[in-house]
């Protein structure tokens, strides 16, 4: 795994460390690593440059589904802290409290250690 940083918008660099802990307030939901399986959010491997709504044989909404969004770090930031403005009618009840640039910056070092994973995408 990697030891530290991967960069975020305007140049804040993440912690992968720091990652796993902020990723605590999103496994209640989702899942990563090489088990990981869609439960009662999508399975988050390979996040970052997926389509929204791209995760295999999850149950995403009409609006997830049908969104056009590609998951980078700006959508994925902008997601986080409003789910309704980025994807209006999206299922997602979380809206970042807490998230600032360092926090986001760190949570997708977190998550970009996760490649895609065949089974589950």
């Amino acid at each position: 795994m990697l030891a530290a940083a991967i960069g975020y918008a305007q140049g804040v660099v993440g912690d992968v460390a720091a990652g796993k802990a902020a990723f605590a307030a999103c496994a209640s939901c989702h899942q990563v690593g090489a088990s990981a399986r869609n439960a009662f959010g999508p399975q988050l491997n390979g996040l970052i440059g997926r389509r929204a709504g791209g995760a295999a044989d999850y149950n995403y909404s009409l609006a997830m589904r049908q969104s056009q969004v590609i998951w980078s770090e700006q959508t994925l930031a902008a997601f986080i802290k409003r789910p309704d403005l980025v994807v209006p009618g999206n299922k997602m009840r979380f809206s970042g409290w807490g998230y600032d640039e360092k926090k986001l910056a760190n949570l997708f070092a977190y998550l970009r250690t996760f490649p895609p994973n065949p089974a589950a995408n």
